[in-house]
This record gives C-alpha cells, structure tokens and sequence, in this order.
C-alpha cells in the first residue's frame, strides 16, 4: 500500500504528531460524535481533546445532533491558538434518510452550516441508500414510512452543494457495490468517499476493491466494532494474540490493520488516553503473519437497515434494497 501524505511524519517543536491523510485529503484517523445519549459537553470536551492531540477530522451528520458542539469546540480551538484556522480542520457531515429528497438537501445542508458556524464542509454525505417521508431527523424509523428514493435526483442537489461552495466533497455512506454502480451511472460528480462500517469483523473486500478500482476513497466507522454492545474487535482472541506479541492494545492492532488496507477511519472516545493511543499506529506494521490470522476471522456485520427500523410495520420498498450487508 502506498502511504498516504505525511506518513510517519511529525510536528516541529515538540507538537502532536501529524496524522497522515490520503489523496482526497481525508485525514488516516478523526474523530467520531454520535453518542448517545448525546451530552454536549462530553463532546466538545472529546473534540478539544483530539484537536490537541493531533486529530484534524471531525465526523458529525444532521442525526447526531452534535454539530453545534463540533462547531463550538472548532472555534474554541482557534481562539485558544490549538487549530491556526477552521481550514486546518477537515469536517464532514452527513444528510439523513428524512431529508433524502431533491428540494431538501441543499436546506439540509444550510441548516448544518448553521449549527457549526461555518462557511462549508469538507465532505457532505447521504448517509444511508434510503428515504424516509420528509421529518425532523430521528429513529427508529417507521417501516410505512420508507419511499422510493429519487437517487438522481438527491446527487444532483448534492452536486449543487458542491458547485455552491458548500461542500467542498461529496460522498455516500452505507453504500455498497450495487448502489454505487446505480450511482456512478447518474452522476457527474462521482462521490469521493464511501463511509461504511469496517473493521477485522467485518473486513469489506469486495467493496474496497471496488472503490479502489473506481477512485473512490473509503473511510471506516465502528474501527472498533459495534457501536453498541459487545464489540466484536475488542473481544477478539486472534487479536488479543496479536496485540500481546506485538505490546500494542487490541485497538490498535485494528486500526493499523485498517489503516494497512488503504482506508482512513472515525473512531469515537471520550477519554484523552484513548484518543491518543488511536494515533499510535503510524510507525510499525503487522507481520504477513499477524494479516492471514486476521484475513480468516469470522465476519459479523453489526449495522444493518433493520437496526434503524420499527420491529412492527410493512415497507411498501423491499427491505433487501436498502440493506448494507454485503460480504
């Protein structure tokens, strides 16, 4: 794999150091703010926290409810000399399955600027292959409510968004192969990231391959495993193996597999400890070794569409065409 920009790099003067990025200028590690329940202080707190750490990306989406702490903490840093400007910190937010229709994404995305008092985003995403009857962002969502999806029509306003200024990239999220060939045959602008859950659990060969031959970058969410309940990363034995030989954590151990892979990573944590360990990967690599034990893990998907829905209720869509499970 060919290292990103600033691969092993540091800062002058005794700074963080640098988190390396890759071609589209995604940095190799940022910071997630979905939590919940959600406390804006713990995440302005966290964001601070990574900023003086080295992090450079910021990942927030209109359903978190955690743009105004992003932005607070954003300009908190500047004034406190952390971050020289906004422009030296790379934030993406995401557009949610109630705003996936054409007249509502580019309102969506003011909406976003607003709450980070900012000027534009790095990246603007869609963040799940499906539409909801327009609302407020929320979940569970009901099956009923579920329509057809206007993809054209939607990445055409996202492409608006980009043409404006506003969004200085575009991209998908919970994409797999199949939609992103439905997308690639409408779109002028080809998305420049897919965001989807990838870790040694849930590996995504298929699609990195894809992306890869289509030049279009993948970051990953849930590096860790899933976002709620046991983690399947961190309760790995081949990986507690791995990280014992190597006098790495478990995590790290995924997030440099990950990083191995070409693809750059959201990793969430409240805990300065935690957030600095996730920077540690730059400067060893794993054995052939360490990467065949890793490559026969057993596979275990964690986000799937029914994890958004109601238990109870009929979709008038199939279920099946907004899934994201796809080996």
């Amino acid at each position: 794999m060919a290292a990103p920009a600033g691969a092993g790099s540091t800062s002058a003067g005794g700074t963080p150091p640098m988190i390396p990025r890759y071609p589209p200028g995604v940095p190799a590690v940022g910071l997630g703010t979905f939590s919940y329940p959600f406390v804006a202080d713990d995440v302005r707190a966290s964001v601070l926290a990574a900023l003086e750490l080295g992090y450079r990306h910021l990942d927030t989406a209109a359903l978190y409810g955690s743009e105004s702490a992003v932005g607070e903490a954003v300009a908190e840093a500047v004034r406190r000399g952390v971050v020289a400007s906004r422009a030296e910190v790379f934030v993406t937010t995401k557009v949610w399955c109630t705003q996936c229709h054409p007249h509502l994404v580019l309102p969506t995305l003011m909406e976003s600027l607003q709450n980070l008092k900012m000027e534009y985003v790095d990246l603007y995403l869609i963040h799940w292959p499906m539409a909801i009857k327009p609302s407020k962002p929320h979940y569970p969502l009901k099956r009923e409510d579920i329509v057809p999806m206007d993809l054209s029509g939607v990445w055409q306003a996202m492409e608006e968004c980009h043409r404006l200024g506003l969004a200085k990239m575009i991209g998908v999220s919970n994409f797999t192969t199949k939609k992103l060939q439905e997308l690639l045959a409408v779109a002028k602008i080809p998305p420049a990231v897919n965001q989807v859950e990838l870790n040694p659990s849930w590996q995504q060969k298929k699609l990195i391959e894809f992306c890869r031959d289509k030049g279009i970058h993948v970051t990953a969410y849930s590096p860790l495993g899933g976002q709620t309940g046991p983690s399947s990363v961190l309760q790995s034995g081949v990986l507690e193996e791995i990280a014992k030989a190597r006098g790495k954590s478990v995590a790290q151990i995924s997030l440099r597999w990950i990083y191995e892979q070409g693809v750059s990573m959201v990793v969430k944590s409240f805990k300065r400890e935690r957030l600095e360990e996730n920077t540690m990967i730059f400067h060893w690599e794993l054995s052939d070794e360490d990467r065949l034990k890793i490559s026969q893990m057993l596979q275990q998907k964690m986000a799937t569409v029914t994890g958004l829905l109601c238990p109870d209720g009929v979709s008038s869509v199939d279920i099946a065409e907004v899934d994201v499970v796809e080996m």
